[in-house]
Order: C-alpha cells, then sequence, then structure tokens
C-alpha cells in the first residue's frame, strides 16, 4: 500500500483510490466475527450495535437499509424479512435463523424503526459509519473498515459458498448481473474441480 494522504491539484481534493487505505473492500467470516464480538462488549448499545453488524452481513444490506429497517418489515414469528432495496434494487423476502432472531427479540420497543438511538429517533447512516469503524479498531483488524464491506462480504461469503450468479443477484438486489460478477470473479474454489487428480 502506498501513503494514504489524499492529494491535491488545481485546488480540488482527490481521493486515493481504496486500495491505498486496505487491501481488500470485504472482509472474511472470522473477521466479521470478530468485529460482532468486540461490539458485544463495547458500552450499553452492544446488543444493538451487533445486531446490525449481523443483519447487515446476513442480509447484504446496505446502511441506507438498515437504518430504514422497520418492524413492519419482520415476521419474527415465521422468521422472515422483508428487504427494501435502496438504488433501485429489487425487493426481496430473506429468511430470519437463530441468531439474527435472537440478536432481534431484545431490540423490540415502541419505535417502528429496529435500530434506535437512546433517545428514541432512527439511526442514521452517519451512526452506522462511525460504530462500524470504531468496532473495526476496537477489534485490532489490521486496515480501515467501512459499512458496505459488509455487502461486499455477504457476495464474497455467498459466492464462495457455492450460489450461482443469479441467485445471488436476487439475494443482493441487483438488477445487473454484471453487479453480481465481481463475487464470483474472485471466488477462489470456482475452479477447484475442474481438474481432479
Amino acid at each position: 500500500m502506498t501513503d494514504a494522504t489524499p492529494t491535491t491539484a488545481n485546488r480540488t481534493l482527490r481521493r486515493l483510490p481504496n486500495a491505498a487505505y486496505r487491501p481488500r473492500e470485504y472482509l472474511t467470516e472470522a473477521e466479521v466475527d470478530r468485529l460482532i464480538e468486540a461490539t458485544r462488549k463495547r458500552g450499553r448499545n452492544g446488543a444493538r450495535d451487533a445486531c446490525a453488524i449481523l443483519l447487515a452481513y446476513r442480509h447484504g444490506l446496505r446502511a441506507a437499509e438498515l437504518c430504514q429497517l422497520r418492524w413492519s418489515q419482520i415476521d419474527l414469528r415465521h422468521g422472515r424479512l422483508h428487504v427494501n432495496r435502496a438504488k433501485g434494487g429489487i425487493e426481496s423476502v430473506h429468511p430470519l435463523h437463530g441468531p439474527e432472531l435472537r440478536a432481534l427479540r431484545p431490540l423490540q420497543g415502541p419505535s417502528p424503526y429496529v435500530f434506535v438511538t437512546e433517545k428514541g429517533t432512527p439511526a442514521t447512516t452517519a451512526w452506522f459509519l462511525r460504530m462500524i469503524q470504531r468496532t473495526g479498531r476496537a477489534a485490532k483488524l489490521p486496515f480501515p473498515v467501512h459499512p458496505h464491506m459488509l455487502r461486499h462480504s455477504t457476495g464474497y461469503k455467498l459466492a464462495n459458498d457455492g450460489h450461482d450468479t443469479r441467485s445471488l443477484a436476487h439475494y443482493l438486489g441487483h438488477r445487473n448481473l454484471q453487479s453480481t460478477a465481481r463475487y464470483t470473479a474472485l471466488a477462489p474454489d470456482r475452479f477447484a474441480k475442474f481438474w481432479r487428480d
């Protein structure tokens, strides 16, 4: 990696490419687990923050989708999450599994929003960004992290598990398969069965 200081040219601040800040744009499953564990240990909102990371990772949610998540989109009894995608993405219904259900139940309160501040107002994308950055440092990850890395992590994890590109595109709400192809292109197991010795 190079010096990560932004440059100025003609009085315009130019941000360096992402590769100057971090070696990759996704987290491994173990790194996500480290984030969740570090969050649980931090402060009185650890359960809320850990749940936010878990849902963002398991469902490939963008920060705005997570912060706008309402209880009316969640069916705890049948384990379903209705995902309203931002940026014109395809809406879908995802299954909720045990860890997600256990993380969500204690958060139920009077607000229509799932993730709220101590004052009861909806959480913001700025909160999610700061929380992820602080948690990445607390988890001692070797590079700075940001919320969208959780979405990329979802894509890489599911592609490495062998899910086909079209299913992956629907799960992430992509209308264009080219948006999803980046995850399958880097899947290390995609050539594993080409030769049998």
